[in-house]
């Protein structure tokens, strides 16, 4: 079905037309429509216009009105101070234009006009390494902007870049072929090859390797000559750190799926991708003089740039020893995603920390030709997640905080607050809804707050039941079906001829605005936008629920045009939060 044109955009047009033939030489006249709490929308374009045009604003405003079309939608118009309209639209056209929105799959969401290629790069753990709460953000953040991406018809290609190349493998293999039992999963259950289990060991392994290296020169020595092979394509060194990966996968995806998020293999292209474009990425760009040497090493510098003495701080693409920097394979990574996967954008969810680095890796590409007006790269920056003292998020030890711990704590928390509130669910579905909750309220206090901006990770607040919490959208939701079930055979239908109370107004114009609010989301890469849209919806919905009677309505027609606005509210709600990758529970 075709998009539905928003209350807001019919108005806009209005306006704009009817400026236009009050002062035809201003040509095509912006109005400045905006919400107001005075009435349904403000336009405060006329006084620019005015003043440009040497007319009196209050003057040009009464023109304005005067030609306006006779219509269903504007119910009232007055001329506000210096020459503001204030404009009340009729309950009818809000009533048919929600009525043409519940009538198409998509909520008359409308898909881009020019859609294109992006790859999005996002969640991005290291092999053989424990998943901590600084994998977090990036994980939520991207996965909700591929779905709002893909929702809105962007063709998305997933690139999971994992730290999976190093000399530290020359110590974890070296350590294996000497230990050659180590990453059999000991104290496991039988059978189980979970992600506890290959963490288990691949931790074992990581801290016994690495107690080696700094303590036995010769084990060192072997470690160092074993990086050699491993990087010369050895099979047998080959083989051992595709062990390692896929020992790592495993845990991988028990992380991820805990987190309610679907990763796919084909997806995850880590660094060692990307080895076999390395030395020609280099080529090209010193061919190009986009790279110069500068001491052996292979560089490209920036008048921008500079360290704490004023010199240039370049960034090192190959090191005079000949081994790679990560920007070589960052560099090669943008060569392949836009040449062989065809990408209009790159969007990296990386942390604002790296902001320099891949300032400096874009303004590369783009002096080699892979970055241009067709193809952009945008970093969407994360900030830190911290403690409720305000600071890094640690453990009392002062170490970092395990990602699972996390989550197993968030669950748990949560299914307290479900089993206390739960009035008909079984034992099984306390924990599944625990799950759905707990898993939910962490991911929502991510994206509610802004990706560049710090956030404080406090569960209790979290899982509370008000304020802006994802739990207080899955029980408006909950209460929202609640009610449609007791309905029975009283269907939802719209009824435009029936007057709305302020309640419903409200709540009719907010779910109007759903279609626009997504695609300023996604044309922002700004999820906590999305975010802030539900939390007012389920507002909206609490205070329709209190002041205007459902079931118990005075009419029939009434009680079926509420049904209707609690049905439009709740796939609305429903749509929305599975965007950002959260779970709405039929009963809570």
């Amino acid at each position: 079905m075709a998009s539905v044109n928003s209350l807001a955009s019919t108005l806009q047009q209005h306006l704009a037309d009817a400026l236009t033939a009050a002062l035809p030489e201003a040509g095509a006249a912006d109005p400045l429509l905006r919400r107001s709490d005075r009435a349904d929308f403000q336009a405060n374009g006329i006084l620019a216009l005015a003043k440009k045009a040497k007319a009196n604003p209050r003057d040009l405003a009464t023109q304005v009105t005067s030609a306006l079309p006779a219509n269903d939608l504007i119910k009232d118009i007055e001329v506000s101070g210096p020459g503001f309209l204030n404009i009340t639209l009729t309950d009818k056209a809000i009533t048919e234009t929600l009525a043409a929105r519940a009538a198409d799959d998509r909520l008359g969401v409308p898909y881009a006009e020019n859609p294109g290629t992006t790859v999005i790069d996002y969640a991005q753990p290291n092999v053989a390494k424990e998943m901590h709460v600084g994998h977090l953000r990036s994980a939520v953040i991207g996965d909700a902007m591929a779905k709002i991406m893909e929702f809105e018809g962007e063709k998305v290609i997933r690139r999971h870049h994992i730290g999976d190349w190093g000399t530290q493998f020359g110590m974890l293999i070296q350590y294996l072929i000497e230990h050659p039992t180590e990453l059999d999963h000991k104290d496991a259950a039988a059978g189980e090859a979970d992600g506890e289990a290959a963490m288990s060991s691949l931790n074992r392994l990581y801290k016994a390797s690495r107690a080696l290296f700094d303590s036995d020169e010769e084990f060192k020595a072997r470690a160092r000559d074993r990086v050699v092979a491993l990087q010369a394509g050895d099979p047998e060194t080959l083989a051992l750190w595709q062990r390692f990966v896929d020992e790592s996968k495993v845990y991988f995806y028990s992380v991820f799926n805990k987190l309610d998020m679907e990763i796919d293999d084909p997806d995850i292209v880590g660094e060692s991708g990307y080895n076999a474009m390395l030395e020609e990425t280099c080529q090209i760009l010193e061919d190009s003089g986009v790279a110069v040497r500068s001491e052996g090493a292979l560089c490209v510098f920036f008048d921008d740039v500079k360290g704490p003495d004023g010199n240039p701080v370049p960034l090192i693409v190959k090191k005079t020893n000949g081994g790679y920097g990560y920007a070589a394979t960052d560099l090669s990574a943008i060569r392949n995603r836009v040449t062989d996967l065809k990408a209009t954008t790159l969007l990296y969810v990386v942390d604002a920390r790296q902001s320099l680095h891949f300032k400096m890796v874009f303004e590369t590409a783009r002096r080699a030709g892979w970055l241009n007006e067709d193809t952009k790269a945008v970093q969407l920056a994360f900030g830190t997640v911290l403690g409720k003292d305000g600071k890094p998020f640690k453990t009392r030890e002062g170490e970092t905080i395990r990602l699972v711990d996390l989550l197993d704590e968030a669950i748990e928390r949560a299914s307290a607050v479900v089993r206390e509130k739960a009035l008909d669910l079984t034992e099984a579905e306390i924990t599944e809804r625990g799950t759905q909750v707990g898993i939910g309220a962490v991911k929502y206090a991510d994206l509610s707050t802004s990706a560049n901006r710090d956030y404080k990770f406090d569960l209790d607040q979290m899982v509370s039941l008000t304020g802006d919490t994802s739990v207080y959208l899955q029980y408006a939701y909950a209460r929202n079906r609640s009610i449609l079930r007791k309905a029975g055979d009283t269907k939802p239908a719209a009824h435009p001829e029936l007057e709305l109370a302020p309640a419903e107004r409200a709540l009719g114009l907010h779910l109007d605005n759903f279609a626009e609010t997504l695609t300023e989301v996604a044309a922002d890469y700004a999820p906590h936008k999305l975010a802030a849209y539900l939390y007012q919806l389920a507002s909206h919905y609490t205070t329709f629920f209190a002041e205007c009677p459902v079931l118990k309505a005075e009419t029939p027609a009434h009680v079926e045009n509420r049904l209707f606005f609690c049905e439009l509210t709740a796939r609305t709600l429903h749509q929305g939060m599975a965007l950002l990758g959260i779970r709405t529970p039929e009963r809570l």
